[in-house]
């Protein structure tokens, strides 16, 4: 009987899975742009602040994924991996608040819920001919009754669900000893 100590993490179930958070953020970020510009849906304010989490997964995922592969320390993958689903959990916090601002369950930002602000130079009449605001307490969109804002929180706590089960297999990998 061959006894071995703690194994090394393993590299394949968190590099798949940051690679899965890596490839569902930029085809999360693809349908944002489609809507956007194929379909001509303008983002509001709160959508444009919910592409945050994902600009930040992207090169994150892709670096533990690399650092994963290169069988990087066990303490700098638990470090990415929760990085991963803090990112993905602000994002759910994120789309879940704007979410209730188009339900109005609360009240959103001033900037795309209330009055546009016209103490800028100029006037009247040419700030009307060329401000668009686009608001944020109502949805562009719905499939089922859910907005994209939404589809976005699903999507972000899926994502938070991969890095925090890909933390949970490395913990597990990682302080486990195995008998052959």
């Amino acid at each position: 009987m061959l006894m071995r100590t703690a194994d090394p993490p393993r590299p394949a179930p968190v590099a798949a899975a940051a690679l899965a958070i890596a490839a569902a953020a930029v085809a999360a970020l693809l349908g944002a742009y489609f809507f956007e510009y194929a379909l001509h849906y303008q983002p509001c304010e709160l959508c444009l602040e919910q592409r945050i989490p994902y600009y930040v997964a992207i090169p994150l995922a892709l670096a533990v994924a690399l650092a994963a592969w290169r069988q990087a320390p066990r303490p700098l993958l638990v470090v990415g991996l929760a990085a991963l689903a803090l990112a993905m959990l602000s994002g759910m916090a994120l789309a879940g608040y704007h979410a209730g601002v188009e339900w109005h369950l609360w009240q959103g930002p001033r900037e795309c819920t209330g009055d546009p602000n016209f103490g800028r130079t100029g006037s009247l009449i040419e700030q009307l001919n060329t401000i668009r605001v686009v608001r944020c307490d109502e949805a562009a969109w719905r499939l089922f009754g859910v907005s994209l804002a939404g589809y976005n929180a699903l999507i972000s706590a899926a994502l938070a669900a991969v890095a925090l089960f890909a933390l949970h297999a490395l913990r597990r990998y990682g302080s486990s000893s195995v008998s052959q």
